[in-house]
Protein backbone atom coordinates (compact mmCIF):
# COMPACT_ATOMS: atom_id res chain seq x y z
CA UNK A 1 0.00 0.00 0.00
CA UNK A 2 1.27 3.69 -0.55
CA UNK A 3 2.35 6.06 1.94
CA UNK A 4 0.13 8.55 1.79
CA UNK A 5 2.25 11.76 2.07
CA UNK A 6 1.30 15.48 2.90
CA UNK A 7 3.61 18.19 1.67
CA UNK A 8 3.42 21.96 3.12
CA UNK A 9 4.38 24.14 1.20
CA UNK A 10 4.18 24.65 -2.48
CA UNK A 11 7.66 26.66 -3.30
CA UNK A 12 11.11 25.03 -4.59
CA UNK A 13 11.59 22.89 -2.01
CA UNK A 14 8.11 21.84 -1.57
CA UNK A 15 7.97 21.12 -5.23
CA UNK A 16 11.13 19.29 -5.34
CA UNK A 17 10.07 17.26 -2.11
CA UNK A 18 6.72 16.16 -3.76
CA UNK A 19 8.09 15.24 -6.94
CA UNK A 20 10.61 12.79 -5.25
CA UNK A 21 8.45 11.57 -3.16
CA UNK A 22 6.29 10.78 -5.97
CA UNK A 23 9.01 8.96 -8.34
CA UNK A 24 9.56 6.94 -5.33
CA UNK A 25 5.75 5.64 -4.56
CA UNK A 26 4.51 7.36 -2.68
CA UNK A 27 0.46 8.98 -2.83
CA UNK A 28 1.57 12.67 -2.53
CA UNK A 29 -0.84 15.86 -1.64
CA UNK A 30 0.48 19.40 -1.88
CA UNK A 31 -0.40 22.69 0.06
CA UNK A 32 0.22 25.61 -0.82
CA UNK A 33 -1.49 29.07 1.07
CA UNK A 34 -1.17 31.11 -2.18
CA UNK A 35 -3.42 30.38 -4.71
CA UNK A 36 -0.53 29.01 -6.98
CA UNK A 37 2.49 27.54 -6.37
CA UNK A 38 5.88 28.35 -6.61
CA UNK A 39 5.46 32.52 -6.53
CA UNK A 40 8.71 33.45 -4.98
CA UNK A 41 11.18 31.52 -7.64
CA UNK A 42 9.78 34.29 -10.41
CA UNK A 43 11.50 36.92 -8.39
CA UNK A 44 15.05 35.17 -8.06
CA UNK A 45 17.87 35.95 -10.33
CA UNK A 46 16.17 39.01 -11.23
CA UNK A 47 13.76 36.81 -13.18
CA UNK A 48 16.51 34.65 -14.86
CA UNK A 49 16.53 32.14 -11.80
CA UNK A 50 19.94 31.65 -10.93
CA UNK A 51 18.82 27.81 -9.67
CA UNK A 52 22.76 26.44 -8.86
CA UNK A 53 26.39 27.10 -8.85
CA UNK A 54 29.26 24.50 -10.02
CA UNK A 55 31.09 25.54 -6.98
CA UNK A 56 29.25 23.68 -4.28
CA UNK A 57 30.02 22.77 -1.16
CA UNK A 58 29.17 23.26 2.73
CA UNK A 59 31.80 25.89 3.07
CA UNK A 60 29.31 28.40 1.27
CA UNK A 61 26.34 27.91 3.89
CA UNK A 62 25.95 29.25 7.35
CA UNK A 63 23.33 28.18 10.10
CA UNK A 64 23.25 25.34 12.77
CA UNK A 65 23.40 22.75 9.88
CA UNK A 66 27.29 22.62 7.91
CA UNK A 67 27.74 18.86 9.06
CA UNK A 68 24.12 17.94 7.65
CA UNK A 69 24.59 20.59 4.61
CA UNK A 70 27.28 18.53 3.43
CA UNK A 71 26.05 15.28 3.75
CA UNK A 72 22.70 16.52 1.75
CA UNK A 73 24.81 17.78 -0.65
CA UNK A 74 27.43 15.49 -1.34
CA UNK A 75 24.16 13.31 -2.43
CA UNK A 76 21.82 16.16 -3.71
CA UNK A 77 24.79 18.15 -5.35
CA UNK A 78 24.76 20.31 -8.38
CA UNK A 79 25.20 17.30 -10.86
CA UNK A 80 22.05 16.12 -9.49
CA UNK A 81 20.29 19.07 -9.72
CA UNK A 82 21.47 19.82 -13.46
CA UNK A 83 20.49 16.09 -13.98
CA UNK A 84 17.02 16.68 -11.99
CA UNK A 85 16.03 19.69 -14.78
CA UNK A 86 17.60 17.56 -17.92
CA UNK A 87 15.64 15.05 -17.05
CA UNK A 88 12.60 17.61 -17.26
CA UNK A 89 13.53 19.01 -19.98
CA UNK A 90 14.88 22.32 -19.44
CA UNK A 91 18.08 23.47 -21.18
CA UNK A 92 21.10 24.76 -18.77
CA UNK A 93 23.92 27.73 -19.12
CA UNK A 94 27.05 28.46 -17.15
CA UNK A 95 27.71 32.02 -16.30
CA UNK A 96 31.48 31.74 -14.53
CA UNK A 97 29.78 28.93 -12.97
CA UNK A 98 26.70 30.53 -12.38
CA UNK A 99 23.64 28.04 -13.60
CA UNK A 100 20.80 29.43 -15.21
CA UNK A 101 17.91 28.18 -17.48
CA UNK A 102 19.01 28.61 -21.18
CA UNK A 103 15.70 30.60 -21.43
CA UNK A 104 16.72 33.54 -19.31
CA UNK A 105 13.89 32.85 -17.77
CA UNK A 106 12.62 32.02 -13.98
CA UNK A 107 8.98 30.61 -15.19
CA UNK A 108 10.89 28.13 -17.09
CA UNK A 109 11.81 26.01 -13.84
CA UNK A 110 8.83 26.89 -12.19
CA UNK A 111 6.59 25.81 -15.40
CA UNK A 112 8.73 22.52 -15.66
CA UNK A 113 8.34 21.16 -11.45
CA UNK A 114 4.11 22.21 -12.11
CA UNK A 115 4.10 20.05 -15.33
CA UNK A 116 6.22 17.24 -13.75
CA UNK A 117 3.78 17.73 -10.48
CA UNK A 118 1.33 17.16 -12.57
CA UNK A 119 2.39 13.70 -14.61
CA UNK A 120 3.48 12.35 -11.32
CA UNK A 121 -0.49 12.84 -10.40
CA UNK A 122 0.44 14.79 -7.54
CA UNK A 123 -2.75 16.69 -6.21
CA UNK A 124 -2.28 20.38 -5.13
CA UNK A 125 -4.25 22.26 -2.92
CA UNK A 126 -3.88 25.97 -3.41
CA UNK A 127 -5.23 28.86 -1.32
CA UNK A 128 -4.77 25.50 1.86
CA UNK A 129 -3.31 27.25 4.67
CA UNK A 130 -2.42 24.74 7.28
CA UNK A 131 -2.88 25.82 10.64
CA UNK A 132 -2.38 22.81 12.71
CA UNK A 133 -0.70 18.93 12.50
CA UNK A 134 -1.60 16.78 15.14
CA UNK A 135 -1.11 12.96 15.19
CA UNK A 136 -3.25 9.92 16.23
CA UNK A 137 -2.24 6.28 16.33
CA UNK A 138 0.60 6.49 14.61
CA UNK A 139 -0.69 9.22 11.80
CA UNK A 140 -0.15 13.16 10.82
CA UNK A 141 -3.59 14.81 11.09
CA UNK A 142 -3.82 18.17 9.22
CA UNK A 143 -6.25 21.11 10.12
CA UNK A 144 -8.43 22.13 8.53
CA UNK A 145 -10.54 19.01 7.21
CA UNK A 146 -9.21 16.19 9.41
CA UNK A 147 -6.65 15.06 6.53
CA UNK A 148 -4.61 12.54 7.54
CA UNK A 149 -1.25 11.24 6.22
CA UNK A 150 1.48 8.31 7.40
CA UNK A 151 3.88 11.34 7.06
CA UNK A 152 4.35 15.19 6.79
CA UNK A 153 7.31 17.25 4.78
CA UNK A 154 7.05 20.93 6.44
CA UNK A 155 8.37 23.07 3.49
CA UNK A 156 6.83 26.32 4.56
CA UNK A 157 9.79 28.83 3.80
CA UNK A 158 11.51 31.34 6.80
CA UNK A 159 10.02 34.50 6.96
CA UNK A 160 11.78 36.17 3.68
CA UNK A 161 9.79 38.04 1.23
CA UNK A 162 6.42 37.28 3.22
CA UNK A 163 4.26 38.68 -0.10
CA UNK A 164 5.02 35.46 -1.45
CA UNK A 165 3.83 33.71 1.58
CA UNK A 166 7.18 33.01 3.54
CA UNK A 167 5.34 34.50 6.36
CA UNK A 168 6.68 32.62 9.82
CA UNK A 169 3.99 29.69 9.70
CA UNK A 170 6.54 27.05 9.27
CA UNK A 171 8.12 28.21 12.25
CA UNK A 172 5.00 28.23 14.22
CA UNK A 173 4.12 24.41 12.67
CA UNK A 174 7.41 23.09 13.97
CA UNK A 175 7.32 24.84 17.41
CA UNK A 176 4.36 23.84 17.87
CA UNK A 177 5.12 20.63 17.55
CA UNK A 178 8.47 20.67 20.03
CA UNK A 179 11.03 21.83 17.80
CA UNK A 180 13.27 24.90 18.79
CA UNK A 181 13.58 27.50 16.15
CA UNK A 182 16.82 29.85 15.61
CA UNK A 183 15.68 33.38 16.12
CA UNK A 184 15.39 34.67 12.27
CA UNK A 185 16.65 37.63 10.98
CA UNK A 186 16.85 39.02 7.56
CA UNK A 187 19.96 37.71 5.03
CA UNK A 188 20.88 38.57 1.64
CA UNK A 189 19.70 42.21 2.35
CA UNK A 190 20.93 46.04 2.49
CA UNK A 191 22.30 47.56 5.41
CA UNK A 192 21.00 50.96 6.81
CA UNK A 193 23.91 53.29 8.27
CA UNK A 194 23.40 56.20 10.65
CA UNK A 195 25.67 59.01 8.52
CA UNK A 196 23.29 60.71 6.38
CA UNK A 197 26.09 61.62 3.81
CA UNK A 198 24.83 58.72 1.70
CA UNK A 199 21.80 60.58 0.06
CA UNK A 200 24.81 62.06 -1.84
CA UNK A 201 25.94 59.39 -3.55
CA UNK A 202 22.80 57.58 -3.36
CA UNK A 203 22.37 55.18 -7.13
CA UNK A 204 26.24 55.05 -7.42
CA UNK A 205 27.54 51.85 -7.85
CA UNK A 206 31.15 51.07 -8.15
CA UNK A 207 33.91 47.92 -7.25
CA UNK A 208 34.42 47.93 -3.69
CA UNK A 209 35.73 45.64 -0.68
CA UNK A 210 33.63 46.01 2.33
CA UNK A 211 34.44 44.28 5.54
CA UNK A 212 32.32 44.32 9.03
CA UNK A 213 33.35 44.80 12.56
CA UNK A 214 31.16 43.37 15.50
CA UNK A 215 32.73 44.98 18.74
CA UNK A 216 35.40 46.13 17.01
CA UNK A 217 36.41 42.67 15.38
CA UNK A 218 36.42 41.43 11.95
CA UNK A 219 33.60 39.19 11.27
CA UNK A 220 32.83 38.97 7.82
CA UNK A 221 34.23 40.44 4.60
CA UNK A 222 33.43 40.34 0.66
CA UNK A 223 34.47 42.45 -2.68
CA UNK A 224 32.05 43.19 -5.89
CA UNK A 225 29.74 45.50 -7.31
CA UNK A 226 29.01 47.98 -4.08
CA UNK A 227 25.25 50.05 -4.69
CA UNK A 228 25.58 53.46 -2.54
CA UNK A 229 21.65 54.09 -1.46
CA UNK A 230 20.25 57.42 0.38
CA UNK A 231 20.04 55.02 3.86
CA UNK A 232 23.64 52.91 3.38
CA UNK A 233 25.33 49.89 1.71
CA UNK A 234 23.40 47.47 -0.91
CA UNK A 235 24.62 45.18 -3.68
CA UNK A 236 26.06 42.02 -3.32
CA UNK A 237 29.30 42.03 -1.48
CA UNK A 238 26.94 43.76 1.41
CA UNK A 239 24.52 40.92 0.86
CA UNK A 240 26.99 38.15 1.45
CA UNK A 241 27.65 39.89 4.93
CA UNK A 242 24.22 41.39 5.72
CA UNK A 243 23.13 37.88 8.27
CA UNK A 244 26.12 38.79 10.22
CA UNK A 245 25.34 42.20 11.33
CA UNK A 246 21.67 41.60 11.13
CA UNK A 247 22.74 38.19 14.27
CA UNK A 248 24.96 40.80 15.92
CA UNK A 249 22.54 43.92 15.68
CA UNK A 250 20.16 41.52 17.25
CA UNK A 251 22.32 40.82 20.52
CA UNK A 252 22.64 44.97 20.65
CA UNK A 253 26.23 44.44 19.70
CA UNK A 254 28.10 47.46 17.80
CA UNK A 255 28.28 46.80 14.10
CA UNK A 256 30.35 48.86 11.77
CA UNK A 257 31.57 48.88 8.35
CA UNK A 258 34.87 49.64 6.25
CA UNK A 259 34.53 50.47 2.83
CA UNK A 260 37.52 50.44 0.51
CA UNK A 261 36.64 52.28 -3.03
CA UNK A 262 40.24 51.33 -3.89
CA UNK A 263 40.24 47.43 -3.13
CA UNK A 264 42.87 46.49 -5.38
CA UNK A 265 45.22 49.09 -2.39
CA UNK A 266 46.52 48.06 0.75
CA UNK A 267 47.05 50.84 3.32
CA UNK A 268 50.71 51.45 2.16
CA UNK A 269 49.96 51.09 -1.54
CA UNK A 270 47.07 53.45 -0.96
CA UNK A 271 49.37 56.28 0.51
CA UNK A 272 52.01 56.13 -2.40
CA UNK A 273 49.57 56.11 -4.58
CA UNK A 274 48.71 59.01 -3.70
CA UNK A 275 52.57 60.24 -3.41
CA UNK A 276 52.84 59.62 -6.95
CA UNK A 277 50.00 61.39 -7.85
CA UNK A 278 50.74 64.45 -6.01
CA UNK A 279 54.04 64.57 -7.15
CA UNK A 280 53.21 65.12 -10.63
CA UNK A 281 49.86 66.82 -10.48
CA UNK A 282 50.78 69.61 -7.35
CA UNK A 283 49.02 72.35 -9.21
CA UNK A 284 45.62 70.66 -9.88
CA UNK A 285 42.88 71.77 -7.89
CA UNK A 286 41.45 68.51 -5.58
CA UNK A 287 38.37 68.62 -7.70
CA UNK A 288 40.71 67.65 -11.10
CA UNK A 289 43.41 66.10 -8.49
CA UNK A 290 41.04 63.08 -8.03
CA UNK A 291 38.75 63.01 -11.32
CA UNK A 292 39.89 59.38 -12.48
CA UNK A 293 40.23 57.52 -9.29
CA UNK A 294 36.60 56.88 -8.79
CA UNK A 295 32.96 58.08 -9.84
CA UNK A 296 33.22 61.52 -9.34
CA UNK A 297 30.31 61.57 -6.65
CA UNK A 298 32.52 59.63 -4.37
CA UNK A 299 34.76 62.29 -4.94
CA UNK A 300 33.57 65.20 -4.26
CA UNK A 301 32.02 63.56 -0.87
CA UNK A 302 35.15 62.09 0.34
CA UNK A 303 36.66 64.99 -0.27
CA UNK A 304 34.45 66.56 1.74
CA UNK A 305 34.61 64.18 4.56
CA UNK A 306 37.99 64.44 4.77
CA UNK A 307 37.90 68.57 5.34
CA UNK A 308 39.06 69.91 1.54
CA UNK A 309 38.14 72.48 -0.81
CA UNK A 310 37.11 71.76 -4.67
CA UNK A 311 39.60 74.38 -5.49
CA UNK A 312 42.11 74.40 -3.68
CA UNK A 313 45.44 73.16 -4.93
CA UNK A 314 46.81 69.92 -4.23
CA UNK A 315 50.35 70.96 -3.39
CA UNK A 316 48.95 73.63 -1.07
CA UNK A 317 47.07 70.95 0.92
CA UNK A 318 48.59 69.86 4.07
CA UNK A 319 50.01 66.51 4.81
CA UNK A 320 47.77 65.40 7.68
CA UNK A 321 44.75 66.02 5.23
CA UNK A 322 46.10 64.45 2.53
CA UNK A 323 46.85 61.06 4.68
CA UNK A 324 43.22 61.50 5.96
CA UNK A 325 41.79 61.82 3.00
CA UNK A 326 43.87 59.01 1.59
CA UNK A 327 43.12 56.93 4.23
CA UNK A 328 39.26 57.31 3.31
CA UNK A 329 39.66 56.07 0.27
CA UNK A 330 41.49 53.06 1.57
CA UNK A 331 38.72 52.94 3.73
CA UNK A 332 35.40 54.98 4.66
CA UNK A 333 34.09 53.73 8.29
CA UNK A 334 30.39 53.66 8.51
CA UNK A 335 28.21 53.03 11.50
CA UNK A 336 25.29 50.04 10.77
CA UNK A 337 22.61 50.40 12.76
CA UNK A 338 19.48 47.86 11.14
CA UNK A 339 19.31 45.95 8.10
CA UNK A 340 16.07 45.98 5.60
CA UNK A 341 13.26 44.33 7.04
CA UNK A 342 12.03 40.82 5.58
CA UNK A 343 10.08 42.33 3.05
CA UNK A 344 13.10 43.53 1.39
CA UNK A 345 15.63 39.88 1.83
CA UNK A 346 16.31 37.62 -0.03
CA UNK A 347 16.10 34.88 2.95
CA UNK A 348 16.46 34.67 6.32
CA UNK A 349 19.04 33.46 8.38
CA UNK A 350 17.21 31.12 11.17
CA UNK A 351 14.52 28.35 11.34
CA UNK A 352 14.52 24.56 12.52
CA UNK A 353 17.74 23.35 15.05
CA UNK A 354 19.68 20.96 12.70
CA UNK A 355 20.87 19.40 15.53
CA UNK A 356 16.95 17.89 15.78
CA UNK A 357 16.50 16.43 12.87
CA UNK A 358 18.71 13.61 11.27
CA UNK A 359 20.57 13.12 8.37
CA UNK A 360 17.28 12.01 6.54
CA UNK A 361 16.33 15.11 6.95
CA UNK A 362 13.39 13.56 9.37
CA UNK A 363 12.65 15.21 13.06
CA UNK A 364 14.22 13.46 15.91
CA UNK A 365 11.28 14.44 18.13
CA UNK A 366 8.45 13.28 15.72
CA UNK A 367 8.90 10.18 13.32
CA UNK A 368 7.54 10.57 10.12
CA UNK A 369 7.71 14.50 10.10
CA UNK A 370 10.34 16.02 7.70
CA UNK A 371 11.50 19.58 7.12
CA UNK A 372 13.07 20.99 3.37
CA UNK A 373 14.52 24.44 2.57
CA UNK A 374 14.55 27.53 3.86
CA UNK A 375 12.42 26.35 7.49
CA UNK A 376 15.42 24.80 8.69
CA UNK A 377 17.94 27.18 9.88
CA UNK A 378 19.95 26.58 7.12
CA UNK A 379 21.10 29.74 4.85
CA UNK A 380 23.40 29.92 1.94
CA UNK A 381 25.10 32.71 -0.21
CA UNK A 382 24.19 34.68 -3.03
CA UNK A 383 24.99 32.52 -6.23
CA UNK A 384 22.22 30.21 -6.63
CA UNK A 385 23.05 28.52 -3.40
CA UNK A 386 19.62 28.75 -1.49
CA UNK A 387 17.54 27.62 -4.54
CA UNK A 388 20.29 24.52 -4.36
CA UNK A 389 19.58 24.35 -0.96
CA UNK A 390 15.57 24.22 -1.80
CA UNK A 391 15.96 21.56 -4.49
CA UNK A 392 18.66 19.38 -2.50
CA UNK A 393 16.89 19.53 1.02
CA UNK A 394 13.41 18.50 -0.66
CA UNK A 395 14.84 15.60 -3.16
CA UNK A 396 16.52 14.41 0.62
CA UNK A 397 13.00 14.69 2.65
CA UNK A 398 10.64 13.62 -0.08
CA UNK A 399 12.93 10.32 -0.86
CA UNK A 400 13.17 9.23 2.68
CA UNK A 401 9.73 10.31 3.71
CA UNK A 402 8.41 7.69 0.90
CA UNK A 403 10.29 4.68 2.73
Amino acid sequence: MKRKIAVIGGGPAGMTAAIRAAQAGADVTLYEGNDRVGKKILSTGNGRCNFSNEKMGAQYYHGSGKDLTECILERFGTEWTVAFFETLGMRIKSRDGYLYPASDQASTVLDLLRYELDRRRITVHTGKRITHIGTQNGKFILMPGKMCYDAVILACGGCAAPETGSDGNGFALAERLGHRIVSPVPALCALRCRETFYKQVAGVRCDAKVTLFVEGREAAADRGELQLTDYGLSGIPVFQISRHAAKALREKKQVTALVSFLPDLDEEACRKFFKKRLDLRPDDEMTIFLTGIVNKKINSLLLKLAGMREKERAGSVDAASFARLWRLYCGLETKIVDTNGFERAQVCAGGVDCGEVTENLMSKKLPGLYFAGEILDVDGICGGYNLQWAFASGAAAGEAAAL
